[in-house]
C-alpha cells in the first residue's frame, strides 16, 4: 500500500461503530490511520504543520505509523474524545495546554490540503444548533412542528396554551446532568402549563407542538444514499428504552428524499442522522438532524448498507 493515500480516522479507541468501517477499508486494502488527538498527543503522539509562501507539509507520528498529512484523501471526524489537556498538569496550566491543543492541532486537522471531510468539523458544530436546524429544515421544505426557544416564562406559557395537541420540552443541547451524583439523561417529555415556572428565564428552553404521530423514522443520510428505518416504540422519545423499541426499512418519500438533499447541501454536509415523526396520514414532520449521529443500532442489513456507503466516500476521497 506504499503511495496510496491513506484514510485518518479521528475517533477515540472505544469507537466501535468506526470499526464496522475500518474493517471494510482494510478488506478494500485502503490504508488506514487512526488517531485520537485529544488524548493519543499526550500519549506518544505528534503533529508538525509547516507554511511558507505557496506550500504547506506536516507529518503526523503515531506509536505505529507517520504520515504525510499532505497524503491524506480523506478524514472521518467520528467521535474524538474532548480536547482535556494533559493529565500531569492541573489547574490552569492544564486549560491553557487544552485550549491551545483544540485551537492548535485542532485547527491543522480541520485544514489538511486536498482532504475530503466526513463531516467537515466546523461544519459539523454549525450543524449541531437546534435553530439552525429548524430555520434550515423550514427552507428547505420539511414540515416542521410549531417551535418557540425562550427564556421567557410567559411567552412559554401562552406557547402551551395554544397548542390543543400538546408540547414537549426538548433540550437545545445534550448537556452533561447529574442527580445526586449519577449521570442522569434530559429525554424529551410532555409538558402542561402550571410546570411552567420562572425557573425557564435562567436559560432559553425549546417547546415544541407535539406532533400525533403513529410512528418515528430514523433517515441516515450519507451523501446521495438514504437509508430508512421506521422506529416503533411505547416511548414519546424512542431513545430512552431502545430495548422496547422495533425497527424495520421504510421507503423515504421523493418530497423528504429532496428535502434531505436540499439541508445537506446548505449546512455543507456529506453525512446526516435525520429523525422523523410520521403521523397516521403520512405526514413525515422534521424533528432534528444529528450531523454525526451513531447508526450501528439499526438493523444489520441497514447497518452494513451505511458502512459501504462511507467506506465509500472515504475511500473516494476528494474526487468523490
Amino acid at each position: 500500500m506504499e503511495g496510496r493515500r491513506s484514510v485518518l480516522v479521528l475517533t477515540n479507541p472505544y469507537d466501535v461503530t468506526a470499526d464496522v468501517v475500518l474493517r471494510l477499508l482494510a478488506e478494500r486494502r485502503v490504508p488506514v490511520v487512526r488517531l485520537d488527538p485529544g488524548a493519543d498527543l499526550h500519549a506518544g503522539a505528534s503533529l508538525t504543520a509547516t507554511y511558507r509562501t505557496g506550500e504547506q507539509w506536516g507529518t503526523l507520528r503515531t506509536t505505529s505509523r507517520e504520515l504525510d498529512t499532505t497524503r491524506v484523501r480523506s478524514v472521518w471526524v467520528r467521535r474524538p474524545s474532548p480536547y482535556g489537556g494533559p493529565p500531569a498538569l492541573a489547574g490552569q496550566d492544564r486549560k491553557f495546554a487544552a485550549e491551545q491543543a483544540l485551537w492548535g492541532a485542532g485547527g491543522i486537522l480541520a485544514s489538511l490540503p486536498g482532504a475530503r471531510y466526513l463531516n467537515h468539523p466546523w461544519n459539523n458544530r454549525a450543524a449541531e444548533y437546534k435553530p439552525s436546524q429548524l430555520s434550515t429544515a423550514r427552507r428547505c421544505g420539511f414540515l416542521v412542528p410549531c417551535t418557540v426557544i425562550t427564556n421567557d416564562p410567559q411567552e412559554a406559557r401562552e406557547f402551551v396554551t395554544f397548542q390543543p395537541g400538546g408540547v414537549v420540552y426538548k433540550p437545545l443541547w445534550n448537556s452533561p446532568y447529574r442527580v445526586d451524583g449519577q449521570p442522569h439523561s434530559v429525554w424529551v417529555r410532555e409538558v402542561h402549563g402550571p410546570e411552567i415556572t420562572d425557573a425557564v428565564s435562567v436559560c432559553p428552553h425549546m417547546f415544541q407542538a407535539k406532533v400525533d404521530k403513529a410512528f418515528d423514522v430514523r433517515v441516515t443520510a450519507v451523501g446521495d444514499r438514504l437509508f430508512g428505518v421506521r422506529i416503533d416504540s411505547p416511548d414519546l422519545d424512542w431513545r430512552c428504552r431502545q430495548d422496547l423499541m422495533t425497527c424495520t426499512p421504510v421507503d423515504v418519500p421523493e418530497l423528504v428524499a429532496r428535502a434531505v438533499t436540499a439541508y445537506l447541501a446548505e449546512l455543507r454536509l456529506i453525512y446526516g442522522a435525520f429523525d422523523f415523526a410520521v403521523t397516521a396520514s403520512g405526514d413525515w414532520y422534521f424533528l432534528e438532524c444529528n450531523p454525526n449521529g451513531q447508526w450501528a443500532w439499526q438493523p444489520p442489513e441497514t447497518i452494513e448498507a451505511i458502512a459501504q456507503a462511507i467506506a465509500d466516500q472515504l475511500e473516494k476521497g476528494p474526487d468523490a
